[in-house]
């Protein structure tokens, strides 16, 4: 996990005029976090095939950071949604939501200390 990880902030914009439909794409799992609370990252959705496409198109409408890591993704898949993402996940999600804050010009708990 992590370093098998792709970014795709700007697929969205690549992908306009296409049908919609990503090749190879059969799961896809959403993370809650707020940095400024004590409680850590969530699984808010999932799901797989078309599902799993639709939670990518909310996302990328809704400018949400994207990134695919298939390792990652079925370990996050086998938790359910609205529980705490499981220990095996933590670095990778780390080093995630790490790149997202500081794409988002907002420093995380570890950049502050």
């Amino acid at each position: 996990m992590g370093g098998k990880g792709k970014d795709l902030w700007n697929e969205h914009a690549e992908a306009a005029g296409q049908t919609g439909r990503r090749p190879g794409r059969a799961v896809a799992v959403a993370l809650h976090h707020d940095p400024d609370q004590p409680d850590l990252p969530k699984v808010v959705a999932s799901g797989r095939g078309g599902v799993a496409e639709q939670i990518l198109e909310l996302a990328f409408a809704h400018g949400v950071k994207v990134r695919t890591d298939p390792d990652l993704a079925e370990v996050l898949a086998a938790v359910e949604v609205d529980t705490v993402i499981p220990v095996e996940a933590f670095v990778a999600v780390a080093e995630i939501l790490a790149y997202v804050y500081r794409a988002n010009g907002r420093a995380t708990a570890a950049d502050r200390t």
